[in-house]
């Protein structure tokens, strides 16, 4: 396992890369956050959302209402089943242009739901596929759903932001529309007009202060009423969380699959390249030494103790591979024994530290020794440390493992290493894979595995 050292922390956790400003150069606001709210791109984004959310919903909610009870009604004919699957693909269609307005207003990314499963070709298959798919049912309930919401938070937001705009610009209208401000009649521009400003000091302060508040609260409750409609797109429009679950086993089932046949290759290589070619070369040494017994007994003899050295060689290559493999003292003793057993054969000394009361399943067991010897392997090889330390214990239902070493620092879960390698491994069992690695030294991974007991 070759672990790239030197690479960056945080390109090492799996985030991009991104060019961040000096301190001198970061975009600073002078204006706190509650004050510029109201003039933000993304409070009128979101205050256009909700306008748009009534009219949109209406029809949606009319044409989901009509073609289901248009289908039910019929499904005593031919025509009932037809007629309820385009209600269902409409929603579908629906569903795909609300996430569009999502991700355009509000900056919400949800996934596609997942396509539409046909066995076959074929009006009847796709009909079929329509009223079989969970997805169809759910864009049907935000159809639904979505109506009330939508009319509830028109009026809110509408009124919020229309009162609030109308109060603050109160005092404009003295001079805007001088004839509706409190007094009889038609009040003419000039001194009189003035006159009546000036005698409702109090009166238009309150009310422009009243009017402030409501303005600078619109884009706060706007975004309250959107949270409601981030829920609905993302918990009804979005995949399903079963069908999320069936994707990442299939991707975890796939990453367990490639395991597996890469380390059958390898241990395919480690016994031809090592014990079966020295036990081809014992036995042609055995052969030479058997036809030389009765001509050369001496050279016979010294070919005899150095194929006795060969089969010790051997034996030692086998016994390296079988640990490899599933280490005995594993399973007869538990993590605690074989974490210390490898950290003995670690090039720098370490501290092991098991504080479990019971054993995970072996599976687990397995994966974790692994993890931690594949990590001591790193230390050996790439770290150049002097000090390192193995700690495990468990969390509730998580086993946590953690290596920590003093080197140069700088590991990375990039593309290709082992490090990555070694992430999809714990991930194909829901396990997590996090290194903190500054260049320069320390580093620390933690490994943290499903806790499954025998």
């Amino acid at each position: 396992m070759a672990t790239e050292y030197g690479q960056g922390y945080g390109h090492g956790l799996g985030f991009p890369e991104r060019g961040l400003p000096e301190r001198g150069g970061e975009r600073r606001h002078r204006m706190p956050a509650g004050l510029r709210a109201p003039f933000e791109a993304r409070s009128w984004r979101e205050f256009g959302y909700v306008l748009l959310s009534l009219p949109i919903s209406i029809m949606l909610f009319v044409y989901a209402i009509t073609m289901v009870s248009l289908g039910a009604g019929l499904l005593v004919t031919f025509l009932g089943i037809p007629v309820l699957a385009a209600g269902l693909a409409g929603c579908r269609g629906f569903g795909a242009l609300e996430r569009a307005r999502a991700r355009a207003l509000l900056d919400l990314e949800v996934a596609d739901p997942e396509p539409l499963r046909m066995r076959r070709s074929g009006f009847m298959a796709w009909m079929g596929a329509v009223l079989k798919s969970g997805t169809s049912w759910r864009s049907l309930l935000y159809a639904v759903l979505h109506f009330p919401w939508a009319v509830f938070s028109f009026v809110v937001a509408l009124n919020v932001w229309a009162y609030g705009w109308a109060l603050l610009t109160y005092p404009l209208w003295f001079w805007v529309f001088p004839a509706y401000v409190g007094q009889d009649g038609l009040q003419l521009y000039g001194d009189e007009t003035h006159h009546i400003y000036l005698d409702n000091p109090f009166e238009i302060t309150v009310t422009a202060l009243v009017g402030l508040l409501f303005t600078l609260a619109t884009p706060w409750i706007v975004r309250a009423l959107t949270m409601v409609d981030r829920l609905l797109v993302h918990g009804l429009l979005g995949p399903s969380r079963l069908a999320t679950r069936v994707v990442e086993l299939e991707s975890d089932r796939g990453v367990v699959v490639d395991t597996a046949a890469a380390d059958l290759r390898r241990i395919e290589r480690d016994l031809h390249d090592g014990a079966q070619a020295r036990l081809v070369a014992l036995a042609m040494d055995l052969g030479l030494a058997k036809e030389k017994l009765t001509e050369d007994p001496q050279t016979a003899a010294r070919m005899v103790e150095e194929a006795h050295g060969e089969v010790k060689t051997a034996l030692q290559e086998l016994r390296d591979l079988a640990r490899g493999i599933h280490p005995a003292v594993l399973t007869d003793r538990g993590l605690d024994a074989a974490l210390s057993a490898v950290a003995s054969r670690c090039t720098v000394p370490v501290e092991v530290q098991v504080d479990l009361e019971e054993r995970p399943v072996p599976a687990i067991e397995g994966i974790a020794y692994f993890t931690v010897s594949e990590l001591l392997q790193n230390i050996s090889k790439h770290a150049r440390a002097t000090w390192a330390a193995v700690d495990v214990w468990r969390v509730e239902n998580r086993l946590m493992l953690q290596v920590v070493d003093n080197g140069v620092g700088g590991a990375a879960v990039s593309e290709g290493s082992g490090l990555a390698g070694l992430a999809e491994r714990l991930d194909a069992v829901d396990g997590i894979l996090v290194v903190d690695s500054p260049v320069g030294g320390p580093t620390q991974v933690t490994a943290e595995l499903p806790w499954r007991t025998v």
